[in-house]
């Protein structure tokens, strides 16, 4: 029987059922939980993340980030005012320190190259500039105390002898009054020497924070060297100090801080109103 005649037979056999089966079975999908819970539990896990984070970092809002600017600002400004005013308090202490008073000047008792004798009180009144060394000093002095007598010939012209350049030895047992009469006069016609004893000189020299290395037993036979400060000083006219110059300050140097202490003193009241 051919296969034509047969698929009739066939199709009348076939289960319904068989013949209307699908051909893939269908798919399930399986959740542990419901959809619409994972979805909310999700949501939660989130919010309870923000809700830490902002409980550890605190809520950030504009009136914060104002405040927060505002109160920058504020200390940016008055640390940089108190800064200002720490600088300002050091400058004034450095001026104080250059122009003050130290303990520079005192009594004392010696003897001038005329003989007589001199003492601290013969200096009031009058700007002075001193000068301690001693007779014999090859280079040093003679430098010194020829700088000395052209500053005082510079506020002559300017002021009149106002001005006493004074020359203190450190060498008493070499430097003699004659001695200090000759040496004085070859640098100024107003240069005032002065010597003493080893205790006269040395206490002169304590006043005057100077330091001199002459044997206090020395003769003027004896061959010795004499080590001393390279410095002279300007004092005022009521006798306390004003400044100090080294070796290595010039002449015109010298001449404008003694010419700058007189026009303060001046400003002042002058001798008249100090009462010298």
């Amino acid at each position: 029987m051919s296969l034509r005649l047969l698929r009739p037979v066939l199709r009348s056999r076939v289960p319904a059922r068989i013949a209307c089966a699908p051909a893939v079975a269908p798919r399930f999908r399986y959740y542990a939980t419901e959809p619409s819970k994972q979805v909310k539990e999700s949501d939660n896990t989130r919010a309870s993340a923000r809700a830490a984070n902002d409980a550890a970092v605190g809520p950030f809002t504009w009136k914060a980030a104002g405040v927060f600017i505002v109160v920058g600002v504020g200390l940016y400004f008055y640390f940089t005012s108190e800064k200002a005013k720490v600088l300002e308090r050091r400058q004034k202490e450095l001026e104080t320190k250059s122009v003050g008073r130290p303990s520079i000047g005192g009594p004392f008792v010696l003897t001038d190259h005329h003989g007589k004798e001199f003492t601290d009180k013969d200096l009031l009144g009058k700007w002075t500039l001193i000068y301690f060394g001693f007779t014999h000093c090859p280079d040093i002095c003679p430098e010194e105390l020829d700088k000395m007598a052209e500053v005082v010939d510079a506020i002559d012209k300017e002021k009149g002898p106002i001005t006493l350049p004074v020359f203190v030895s450190v060498d008493p047992a070499r430097d003699s009054v004659k001695q200090v009469e000759n040496y004085v006069a070859e640098f100024h016609p107003r240069l005032v020497g002065l010597t003493g004893d080893y205790d006269s000189i040395k206490k002169a020299c304590k006043s005057y924070r100077v330091y001199f290395s002459t044997p206090p037993d020395a003769k003027a036979t004896d061959d010795y060297l004499v080590d001393h400060s390279i410095f002279f000083y300007l004092m005022d006219p009521l006798g306390q100090f004003v400044d100090a110059f080294g070796k290595n300050t010039t002449a015109d140097d010298v001449t404008a801080k003694v010419r700058e202490a007189m026009g303060k003193w001046e400003a002042a009241g002058g001798n008249k109103a100090a009462g010298v």
